[in-house]
């Protein structure tokens, strides 16, 4: 049985974005979205599974004692479902809000849209 729209969303944000072993986030990503997977933020394009996964890893890198956190419930319209998410130190203040709204297809995410509403630098 495939997972839900909200599973996918839930686990995109938590056990991707979120997992700071290696193994278990490629297998995350291997099992939450599509090979040909697209992931627009607000300043790139990344294209496929494999840049998908080496982007989450830069973006681990980056602030590897932060943590993405949901931001309210998981909102689901028949294939699409958005997210909201907070983003900081672990235990402290979101520095960083958003969401996430993904169009998901046969059980991964296809298409994934990330918008940064408030700090990062496209707020």
């Amino acid at each position: 049985m495939n997972p839900s729209v909200a599973d996918l969303m839930r686990a995109n944000l938590l056990d991707v974005f979120n997992e700071p072993d290696p193994g278990r986030l490629a297998a995350a990503v291997a099992t939450t979205y599509a090979q040909d997977v697209v992931w627009y933020e607000p300043d790139r394009v990344v294209r496929g599974r494999e840049a998908l996964l080496l982007r989450a890893l830069e973006l681990r890198e980056q602030s590897p004692d932060w943590t993405f956190r949901p931001d309210g419930p998981v909102s689901v319209n028949h294939d699409l479902g958005h997210l909201g998410f907070r983003y900081g130190p672990a235990g402290g203040n979101p520095v960083v809000r958003g969401m996430d709204i993904a169009h998901c297809r046969d059980g991964v995410i296809v298409e994934l849209y990330t918008f940064v509403t408030e700090g990062g630098p496209a707020a």
